[in-house]
């Protein structure tokens, strides 16, 4: 069935998988990789595998695009493309937008291009814009939003890499996801740390939230969004900021995985966690399905995720953040359990 995918931070590890798989098996479908510069020389060796993968599947349809998530403008500019060349049938409708791309700082804060903290608006600020923006885009009968998660972003459970977890401010304090306070010297890593977690209490919130607004709209209604952990990816190239005895520890567990995954699923290989972002995306078998996964299983969230008064206020600073307006979009900015 035709139809396109959108993934972005195309050139990741769990992404490059994603993509060679969904070429490989699903031929008929028009695969959207983002990338920040396509362009940019020379080429990294993850950009040229991504382009290789569309020789390798001659009968696919990739489309590898520049968008900089540290920009609102670049993301809107793509959304406005995108819903464009749907609007004309030079795009099949949307089935999947896939929320992938990542950053973290474990050195010290740094800032976007549009002076708000970059960890918050790559991992939030800008999938929040992207999929608002693209909602009149997506099939109606059968569009899945996933969104990832971590197991950080629990506040309730300890952060077994960093001393801090997720901790978002209070309602009056909320500017300082986007405007922190500089962090105090040697506290950077954990503080990176937070603020990576953080990011996806809010991709968790975002998944509720706006499974909420879809239900309300019987247009809409089909639509769905889940979010899912990915679990250690010990194979990731994420790891190479990690601090020194962290990396030596992931190496080694990438080399015993075979042995591992024979006791846990809790590690596992870009491959695997590719295998089952696809399968929340595409497969039949969670057609239908809302919530938070680890992996392809169901998964409660944090508790502070389901607190619907929390979840409104970041919601709108959101929505005041990204600014984006209520005619660009088809769910409103006020939910009311009452319509």
């Amino acid at each position: 069935m035709a139809g396109t995918v959108i993934i972005t931070g195309a050139t990741g590890s769990l992404a490059l998988e994603a993509v060679h798989q969904v070429l490989s098996t699903h031929p008929s479908l028009t695969v959207i990789g983002t990338v920040r510069n396509a362009t940019k020389t020379p080429k990294s060796p993850q950009l040229l595998r991504l382009e290789g993968l569309s020789r390798q599947n001659p009968s696919s349809n990739l489309l590898i695009k520049s968008v900089d998530l540290s920009s609102l403008s670049d993301v809107r500019a793509f959304a406005n493309e995108i819903a464009g060349l749907v609007e004309k049938k030079e795009l099949p409708p949307i089935s999947a937008i896939i929320c992938n791309a990542f950053t973290w700082s474990l050195d010290g804060q740094r800032l976007s291009k549009d002076q708000m903290e970059n960890t918050f608006q790559v991992n939030h600020l800008s999938h929040f814009l992207l999929v608002l923006k693209l909602l009149r885009s997506m099939d109606p009968e059968n569009g899945r939003v996933v969104l990832l998660s971590s197991v950080v972003h629990d506040p309730e459970h300890s952060n077994p890499l960093a001393k801090l977890g997720a901790e978002l401010p209070s309602d009056d304090n909320l500017d300082s996801l986007i405007k922190p306070d500089p962090d105090a010297a040697g506290t950077e890593y954990d503080m990176g740390w937070q603020r990576y977690a953080n990011s996806k209490l809010a991709n968790v919130m975002f998944m509720h939230s706006l499974n909420e607004r879809l239900q309300q709209n019987p247009r809409l209604s089909k639509i769905t969004v889940t979010a899912m952990d990915p679990g250690g990816m010990v194979d990731s190239r994420a790891h190479e900021v990690q601090l020194p005895s962290t990396r030596v520890v992931f190496k080694l567990l990438s080399l015993l995985l075979p042995v591992i995954k024979l006791f846990t699923y809790s590690l596992r290989s870009n491959a695997d966690s590719a295998r089952d972002i696809l399968a929340l995306a595409l497969a039949p078998g969670f057609a239908s399905v809302r919530g938070h996964f680890n992996g392809r299983e169901p998964q409660a969230p944090a508790l502070a995720s389901e607190n619907v008064a929390k979840r409104e206020v970041i919601w709108k600073a959101c929505w005041e953040w990204v600014g984006i307006e209520e005619d660009e979009t088809c769910v409103p900015k006020t939910y009311s359990e009452e319509l």
